[in-house]
Order: structure tokens, then C-alpha cells, then sequence
């Protein structure tokens, strides 16, 4: 068995490559980028040709960095490419440009990729990892998922940061919408008929990871996923952050989460936010890894068995 393997997340804003050892189960390398593929998708329903030439742009230049074959990459692609009307030219674009071939997964299979990633994650931070419900904010939708004792459900509710922002600065409703998805995400959970306070809070993705560097003095440049894993961040950080950003200029948040974050990340903060209410939880479990460790272990694991 070939023990690297490069996996590729193409999420509705970002970008991310990961080279990984499939023997010793570590990260070998790794690129990020926001690619903002999702810009504008909620008025048009498309894909746009300029985020499109983003994402060929930041595929050519991950090559470079990583140094891999992009035909031999495992590529999955979620929930801006769901939405897209023309995502099937989309995908045909990116495979003519880069010879990089992406699955565009459900959000199921996205939930339980997640979660794969996370369940290595907590066992390497020696974090105890039976019961725990875990949130992924995404840029176009979030999954929750009720992890008990390597038994799950998970749910793929339809918002993210990037559809949510856009929404909201053309309709200034947010805290409303906010409200019925709290109520969405309540009757998911109540169906499940468990005592939530058997559960810990584990959150993964962007924002989460953001909050956590900014309590722990790192900004964008300084940013590293090993000290930010396994961080406490609770909801006290949240309005730290929040009050960090409406008193900070564009280029200051610029620098503390980087660029094309600056106008999602307080939609992001509301989010994780109301999770916290949802759960009635004081604080979560952070973690940097999600979907492309998941899709390089999923790839790993069923290698091995082959």
C-alpha cells in the first residue's frame, strides 16, 4: 500500500489540501486557502466563473506547495456544489484545468467524515471521547452530530456562514432566522430522546478554531493546530471576539482570521453561539481537524482492509 495519501476538502469558502501518512497517522503537509466559491450562489443559484478561476488558481498552486499528482488526490466538494445549479460544468471545468476529479458528497457522508476525523483527534489529545455531540460550521451548511459510544446521528441543516452572511446583508434578519434554526436543531436532538448533559461539546472548522487561536494570543500568521487542539473555548470567548471585532478595523480582522473571512466571521461567532444556547452548554472542545483528515483516514482505513 502506498502509506501517503493527498486528500482535498473543497468547501463553500475554503480550500484545503492535506498530505497524510496513512502508517503512522500523521499530517505530513498541508495547504489552505479561501477560495470563496459560494460568493453569490444564494442570489444566482450558480457558481460563478471568477470563483471558479480561484479555485484553479489555488489547486495550481497547492501542487507547487505539497507536490502532488492532482489526478491521484481523493477530492470531495459539499455543500455550495449541492446547491449549484451548474455544478456538473463546474467540476468539468476544474478536471480540464487542474486533471483533479472531485465527489460531491452529501451531507451525511460529509457528517460521517467529520466525524471519523474527530474521533482519531480526540483519542491523539487523550481526550475522552465516548459521548460527545459535535458541531462543524461550514460556509454553506452545518452538521450536527450525537456521537454515543461510536453510534451516531447526525443531521446536515442548511446554513453556513457564507449563505447565512449573504442572506442576512440583504434581508437584516438574522437574529429571527437564527431563532428557527435554534427550533430546527432542537427537535432534531429531541428526537433522539438523550440527557444532554452526558455529553461534552465538541466543535471543529473555521470559527471555532479562529476563537480558540484568539484566546490563546495567535493571530492568522501565527496560527498553529497544534496548541489550538483540544483548547476550551467557552462563551465567554465569544463575546471577547465579537466585541475584538466591532471595535478593530477591516485589516485588523483581516489579521486575526485572515483574508476573506473578515465579513463571515461574526455570522460564524452567532452561529457557534447559538449551539451553545441550543445545548445549554458553557463551553466546547475545539479541534483544527475535519473533513480532509477524514478523507485521508476513510482512505487509509479501506486501504488497509483491501
Amino acid at each position: 500500500m502506498n502509506q501517503e495519501v493527498v486528500s482535498v476538502d473543497l468547501g463553500s469558502n475554503s480550500f484545503r489540501v492535506l498530505k497524510y501518512d496513512c502508517i503512522n497517522h500523521k499530517i505530513i503537509s498541508e495547504y489552505n486557502e479561501v477560495v470563496g466559491m459560494a460568493d453569490g450562489l444564494v442570489d444566482t443559484g450558480l457558481i460563478s466563473k471568477e470563483a471558479q478561476d480561484r479555485v484553479v488558481k489555488a489547486i495550481l498552486h497547492s501542487v507547487e506547495i505539497i507536490n502532488y499528482n492532482p489526478s491521484k488526490a481523493v477530492c470531495v466538494t459539499t455543500a455550495a456544489m449541492r446547491k449549484a445549479s451548474n455544478s456538473k460544468e463546474v467540476l468539468n471545468y476544474l478536471k480540464d484545468k487542474t486533471n483533479i476529479e472531485f465527489e460531491i458528497i452529501d451531507g451525511f457522508e460529509e457528517a460521517r467524515l467529520t466525524l471519523l476525523a474527530v474521533q482519531y483527534a480526540l483519542k491523539r489529545e487523550k481526550i475522552d471521547s465516548k459521548n460527545f455531540i459535535l458541531l462543524d460550521i461550514g460556509g454553506g451548511s452545518t452538521e450536527i452530530i450525537v456521537n454515543t459510544n461510536d453510534i451516531y446521528e447526525a443531521h446536515s441543516f442548511d446554513f453556513g456562514i457564507v449563505t447565512m452572511t449573504q442572506k442576512y446583508l440583504k434581508y437584516h434578519d438574522l437574529h429571527n432566522d437564527l431563532d428557527s434554526r435554534k427550533k430546527e436543531i432542537k427537535e432534531f436532538l429531541d428526537k433522539l430522546n438523550i440527557n444532554l448533559n452526558d455529553y461534552s461539546f465538541v466543535a471543529t472548522a473555521g470559527t471555532p478554531t479562529t476563537i480558540a487561536a484568539i484566546k490563546l494570543g495567535q493571530d492568522f500568521f501565527s496560527y498553529d493546530r497544534n496548541i489550538v487542539n483540544g483548547a476550551i473555548v467557552n462563551l465567554n470567548d465569544l463575546e471577547y471576539s465579537l466585541n475584538i471585532f466591532k471595535n478593530s478595523s477591516k485589516e485588523e480582522i483581516a489579521k486575526l482570521v485572515g483574508k476573506g473571512r473578515v465579513e463571515f466571521i461574526e455570522v460564524g461567532i452567532f452561529i457557534y453561539k447559538a449551539i451553545f444556547e441550543v445545548l445549554n452548554k458553557n463551553e466546547s472542545i475545539v479541534l483544527d481537524d475535519g473533513l480532509r483528515e477524514g478523507v485521508a483516514i476513510n482512505y487509509c482505513l479501506n486501504k488497509c482492509n483491501n
